[in-house]
């Protein structure tokens, strides 16, 4: 009775969450992606906290109807990578603004809206959108992600087709204290093509953001974002990449404030010699901040490399959780796997919940997995201090310190000194 009870209610709020949804208009492939989105929406059900995949984390505020009313942070602070030249692509309240943004031309690329490319008959991205989504329901259900391809009108479609001279940078600025963004960006990169995407900025009240990505052979994509400044924001992201041979995926991203987050990562590597890194970095302050990493990562190919590097820092009573995973198919020999997770506790109230896991089904494979959670290193805090630093002081760099680790995926060191500075200007506002 117990489950039945649960399914009709799992029935119920799905039924309320798209009830005032319309689908896009768009090209005959993009309406029978959408439409395939929703009805894998509608089947699995929105998630609900007795979930497998939820237990840690309370869905409800990413499933309500209406989104919160979250105060509009001032623009007093220099852009996230503002220092670097970029080509800037800018959403308000998760639409894209032609005028605050940057001409959609640059050599090696060729860009487009979500809007314009759904709307031809004929257009590279009917490979993509929405497939990578629905082959990343397996074995998870992501039912948000598909939601977000169902009903997101706006975003980017990329082709890379050479090696652009600066990265493209996704801003996303808020305006409205109740916006409710869903925004999906599909990128393809060609075989022996390169591409950086920075990403930064509010974006919403509430947000849910999915990105695609086609790493073609011996292409690469590097993937650098900030997620901060709304103290009240709630997000929901998910990544989904398909690596072909001899290509590169890197993502990381840097987290401060926000009430709740949760960032999806799901990673094929289908050919070998491939190689994906994965890594965050996150500072949680207060018992109104949670953050979830979610990873999953499958190597159905040979001699391919995975890396999970993932930090938090949590105080005031803050929660963390990591949920990671490392499947090896049959086959798919001479795997190297590496997943780590741990959490700096700055006092007795945070709590770092984990759920590091391997499944590996091929015999010639070096994997690994640890995840711990601690104080502060007192006797490195006492070497400090008897050497003249104030107590706050210490516990900053050493903070910065237990980062390091993280921050060291990043391979611009421009973009890792920029977040370093940020993480550092944040730890002094928090004293």
């Amino acid at each position: 009775m117990a489950s039945n009870a649960l399914a009709k209610r799992r029935a119920d709020e799905t039924e309320a969450r798209i009830a005032g949804l319309t689908l896009p208009e768009g090209a005959a492939w993009a309406t029978e992606a959408r439409q395939a989105a929703l009805t894998r929406v509608t089947a699995m059900g929105l998630p609900q906290k007795r979930d497998e995949y939820w237990r840690y984390t309370d869905p409800t505020s990413l499933t309500a109807d209406a989104a919160p009313t979250v105060p509009v942070m001032p623009r007093d602070e220099a852009p996230v990578f503002g220092e670097v030249e970029r080509l800037r692509i800018v959403f308000v309240d998760g639409v894209f603004d032609a005028g605050l943004s940057d001409p959609l031309k640059l050599a090696g690329l060729e860009i487009e809206t979500l809007a314009e490319a759904t709307a031809k008959d004929i257009h590279w991205a009917k490979d993509l959108l929405g497939v990578l989504e629905a082959n990343g329901q397996s074995p998870v259900p992501r039912p948000l992600a598909a939601l977000n391809t169902a009903f997101a009108s706006d975003g980017v479609a990329i082709r890379v087709v050479g090696k652009p001279v600066k990265p493209v940078a996704f801003v996303y600025l808020q305006q409205a204290e109740q916006s409710d963004v869903t925004v999906h960006h599909v990128i393809r990169v060609e075989p022996g093509a390169e591409m950086t995407l920075l990403e930064s900025g509010p974006a919403a009240a509430r947000l849910s953001k999915v990105l695609e990505v086609d790493v073609a052979d011996g292409a690469t994509f590097h993937h650098v974002r900030a997620q901060g400044r709304a103290h009240e924001r709630r997000a929901v992201t998910h990544t989904f990449a398909r690596l072909g041979a001899e290509s590169t995926f890197k993502s990381f991203t840097l987290t401060a404030n926000g009430r709740m987050t949760r960032n999806d990562c799901v990673i094929e590597l289908t050919g070998d010699d491939a190689v994906a890194h994965v890594a965050g970095a996150c500072v949680g302050d207060g018992a109104d901040f949670h953050h979830d990493d979610t990873v999953f990562i499958t190597h159905d190919a040979e001699r391919c490399e995975s890396r999970q590097v993932f930090k938090k820092v949590l105080r005031n009573g803050a929660t963390g959780v990591f949920q990671g995973k490392i499947l090896v198919k049959q086959g798919a020999q001479k795997t190297d796997g590496y997943q780590i997770s741990q959490a700096l506790l700055l006092d007795e109230d945070s709590q770092f919940l984990a759920k590091p896991e391997l499944e590996i089904y091929a015999d010639d494979v070096a994997c690994s997995h640890g995840s711990t959670s601690g104080a502060i290193d007192e006797t490195a805090l006492f070497y400090l201090r008897s050497r003249g630093v104030p107590h706050i002081e210490a516990t900053d760099l050493l903070t910065l310190a237990f980062l390091a680790e993280a921050l060291d995926e990043i391979e611009d060191s421009r973009l890792a000194d920029d977040l370093r500075d940020r993480l550092e200007a944040w730890l002094v506002r928090r004293r």
